[in-house]
């Protein structure tokens, strides 16, 4: 017997008609109204964030790692946010790691099927040697993506803590997380494309479970992208203005001290301890 899935609130109806009939200000205007829907969602699971996120930093405090696990827009949402972790705040590659069914070549370009594995998710995570300090998170708008139902449960099999974000409740991957997160937003402006509003909710509680994780394990100082990678002109900028601000020193000998030092924290550190 088929799946029914028109009972899932990522494939429900668009609450707009015939949008082939508009005119382009009407559809962005509509797309715009939806979009400023999904802060408010996400704001309703702030407290489930903030259980998780706890758990996060306790264990990668341990020397743990945080993985996401999923496909298509929801993978390469982990991926993005995965990536961005190192430049940002300067920590090694293999902190945060973004798995997508289907390997790499997924990001660009969509793999027939690799969603649909159940195994293959803890065979991903077993390449990097996966152990019980680690954290999995599994992000899959619809909740039953089986590629992440298969992950949770056997990272939940080998003692390793899970999380979810998904856009539906009561879902098969909500019910195997020890830790889930539900941003239901309701229908989609295009009937079922997920990419739109359920991946804002996912992009924003992202943004929300790395940046906190990484203040709490001491990766800012002030407001500011301390251990930050220098990786090009705008960013060596940043960095100089940052260390004018913090110690009072000229743009050239901010510029020297980073040169000698390599970080924002560093150059800082050790202006503070020579005077």
């Amino acid at each position: 017997m088929a799946e029914n899935l028109s009972k899932l609130a990522t494939e429900s109806d668009s609450n707009y008609l015939d949008l082939d009939k508009h005119s382009v200000e009407t559809i962005l205007r509509q797309i715009n109204a939806e979009d400023k829907t999904v802060p408010y969602s996400v704001e309703k699971v702030i407290p489930q964030i903030e259980k998780l996120v706890g758990q996060i930093v306790s264990r990668m405090e341990k020397g743990g790692r945080l993985f996401y696990i999923g496909a298509g827009t929801s993978g390469r949402l982990g991926v993005v946010d995965a990536s961005e972790c190192p430049p940002t705040y300067g920590v090694p590659h293999d902190w945060v790691i973004g798995l997508i069914a289907g390997g790499d070549g997924a990001i660009r370009k969509a793999v027939e099927n690799a969603e649909d594995d159940e195994q293959q998710a803890w065979l991903d995570m077993k390449a990097y040697d996966i152990d019980q300090n680690d954290v999995v998170i599994g992000i899959a708008a619809s909740g039953r993506t089986p590629y992440v139902i298969g992950g949770l449960r056997d990272a939940n099999a080998h003692g390793v803590l899970t999380g979810c974000i998904v856009c539906n409740e009561g879902s098969a991957i909500a019910q195997v997380a020890q830790y889930p997160i539900e941003v239901v937003v309701g229908p989609e402006y295009v009937t079922g494309s997920t990419r739109m509003k359920s991946g804002t909710a996912q992009k924003l509680v992202l943004n929300m479970i790395s940046t906190a994780v990484m203040i709490r394990l001491g990766r800012v100082r002030g407001n500011k992208m301390v251990d930050m990678a220098l990786s090009n002109h705008k960013l060596v900028l940043r960095a100089i203005r940052m260390v004018k601000e913090a110690t009072g020193v000229s743009e050239e000998k901010a510029s020297e001290l980073l040169d000698q030092h390599g970080s924002v924290r560093a150059a800082v550190d050790a202006f503070h301890a020579s005077i």
